[in-house]
């Protein structure tokens, strides 16, 4: 299983931000919503749970639509808030408590530890929650994002140079020189509307020689 994003080779290199991609389309500026089975993916993908625990959890809706919904409903706003507080970050607004707030609640209602996990091939390295409840599921998402804005902009944290994309990601190149979300696709648009561009400029030029 795994998202949209890694799927069209788009990597954020940090979990809050892939996180906050979910809901976007490489070059599509409008969002849409997260569904329960996208974010259970999502889950698994990033091995925040396991595969056996992912096909538990894609029955929820049936058991327990409630807690399905309330916990959908709390990851678009700690997506929501953590892409509020990112893109201010870009644009040096200073944050604002409030801004920070889905953040804290999924971290205050933690408790649990880090642990070595096994899948079968790679060892990682996960968060077990002390309890079974549905909030845990979103708290190493949370903890991502807490570690990110401690951090600042200084560590690399740039906004697709496509006008139009809303993709977020963290600059770990050698030359700190990235500017789309991927080369494949925004990168590739920005060539070709620049070859069109230079295109139609030559034959304007022609015609008026």
């Amino acid at each position: 299983m795994i998202d949209n994003q890694s799927v069209n080779g788009i990597h954020a290199n940090r979990l809050c931000l892939e996180f906050v991609n979910l809901p976007y389309t490489s070059g599509d500026p409008m969002a849409h919503a997260t569904s329960w089975l996208e974010l259970v993916e999502f889950l698994a993908d990033k091995r925040i749970i396991s595969q056996t625990r992912s096909e538990e959890l894609r029955t929820l809706t049936k058991s327990d639509p409630a807690a399905a919904g309330a916990l959908v409903a709390q990851a678009e706003r700690l997506m929501h808030g953590m892409g509020i507080v990112f893109r201010a970050i870009l644009e040096n607004v200073p944050l604002q408590p409030g801004w920070v707030k889905p953040i804290n609640d999924v971290l205050q209602v933690t408790e649990g530890h880090d642990e070595l996990q096994w899948d079968g091939n790679v060892w990682s390295l996960g968060f077990v929650g002390k309890y079974d409840r549905p909030e845990w599921l979103l708290a190493a998402i949370a903890r991502s994002g807490a570690e990110l804005i401690a951090e600042g902009a200084q560590k690399g944290l740039s906004r697709c140079s496509n006008k139009n994309c809303q993709l977020l990601f963290c600059d770990d190149s050698k030359f700190h020189r990235r500017k789309w979300c991927s080369m494949a696709l925004c990168g590739n648009r920005s060539k070709v509307a620049a070859f069109a561009r230079r295109r139609g400029g030559g034959k304007a030029r022609a015609q008026h020689a």
